[in-house]
């Protein structure tokens, strides 16, 4: 029975791909190349091999740009958003001035309105104190001038506290989704880094339903949603954020060029596909290399064909290996921080010139340093 299927397959093969005679001349000489039905399969299986491999990588680099723009035109709505609203917003508070009458009752319910606004606005704005380019963005307008109306006066206040919610609304957001870009750049799902929101902190915590925050918050339920969607989305940056700092989202050396990338390639000492599970860099000996987040030294030695090898625990499930060094400038258990040299590229081991063999292993996985350092890169251009 196998052997009959075995001659089916030859027969088959053969019928394909039969003998062929290939002359060349040159310098009136004439060469023949037998080309046989096993050649011409093994040709057949190599170039099937790199097709599969080019539809691969061009997937790649068709998601990757599809993710981007889908991200870039989620932040360009929703600040296309926030300005229509705030555009609404001043239209209805101008119209109010002409409605509402100089009746002590209406000044003075305005007043308080105003008034328990100002101390929400206050609570939120202390939230972003400490975020980088937010004092800029959320800069209140100029004084008043004493000699305006109190009625305009109290409107131009209210306004302007509809401008500072509007924009905290838009950085919280804009930041958010710039650090969602930069996870889901890398192949992580942003969602996995944020924990409940803990908003506003102290009593606000729990106000999770807008009637309640308003009550909390004494202002009307209105004012209270928008408080909630800019608090929401400043504690999903701040939780993204922090978890970015703790992941390999830095460059393992400056300054050199990437031979060799992730994924299926002819293996430079048998010529045979082979499965790459990290990015090569070449540079001068010594170049040095460098941790790409911080963690814990969990091995520093020779290992098999990676010579001299460093591999770092950067938990959550993380770890990076810098293969091929010339010198190792760590020891095991030591805590480094990102950017600390821990060794000097080399050649040692299975190689054929000096390197850096750099990997990044999520949960035991390989996966593509690539992404990781285009994430680092969007990192550094939100600033």
């Amino acid at each position: 029975m196998v052997k009959a299927r075995v001659a089916r397959m030859r027969q088959l093969s053969e019928r394909l791909f039969p003998e062929r005679h290939v002359y060349l001349r040159s310098g009136g000489e004439t060469r023949g190349y037998v080309l046989t039905t096993g050649r011409q399969l093994i040709l057949a299986g190599v170039a099937g091999l790199l097709g599969l491999w080019t539809l691969g990588a061009s997937a790649s680099v068709v998601v990757h740009s599809w993710l981007d723009s889908r991200a870039e035109h989620q932040i360009v709505r929703a600040r296309a958003s926030s300005e229509r609203l705030n555009a609404e917003l001043q239209a209805r508070l101008e119209s109010a001035v002409a409605r509402m009458t100089a009746t002590s009752g209406s000044l003075d319910e305005m007043a308080n309105m105003v008034e328990r606004r100002h101390g929400a606005l206050t609570q939120v704005m202390g939230m972003f104190h400490d975020v980088a380019g937010a004092q800029e963005a959320l800069r209140p307008a100029e004084p008043l001038d004493p000699n305006r109306p109190p009625l305009e006066r109290i409107v131009a206040v209210r306004m302007d506290q509809e401008r500072l919610i509007a924009r905290a609304e838009d950085f919280a957001a804009s930041r958010a989704e710039r650090l969602r870009l930069a996870f889901r750049l890398a192949g992580l799902n942003p969602s996995a880094y944020v924990g409940p929101a803990t908003g506003l902190g102290g009593p606000l915590v729990e106000a999770r339903d807008p009637r309640a925050l308003a009550a909390v918050l004494d202002v009307d339920e209105a004012f209270a949603i928008r408080i909630r969607n800019a608090a929401d989305n400043l504690t999903d940056m701040r939780a993204l954020a922090d978890a970015a700092q703790t992941l390999p989202f830095g460059r393992p050396t400056h300054g050199a060029r990437v031979t060799s990338g992730f994924g299926a390639r002819f293996d430079p000492f048998n010529r045979r596909p082979a499965l790459h599970q990290g990015q090569d860099f070449a540079a001068p000996l010594n170049t040095p290399v460098l941790a790409t987040a911080p963690g814990v030294v969990s091995f520093a030695g020779v290992r098999g064909g990676y010579g001299r090898t460093v591999e770092i625990d950067h938990g959550r499930g993380f770890k990076t290996r810098f293969a091929h060094l010339n010198t190792i400038a760590v020891r095991p258990g030591e805590r480094v921080s990102v950017g600390s040299r821990i060794g000097g590229m080399g050649t040692t081991g299975r190689s054929t010139g000096v390197h850096l063999h750099y990997e990044v292993w999520v949960n035991g996985r390989p996966q593509n340093p690539a992404r990781f350092m285009r994430a680092g890169d969007q990192l550094v251009q939100q600033g």
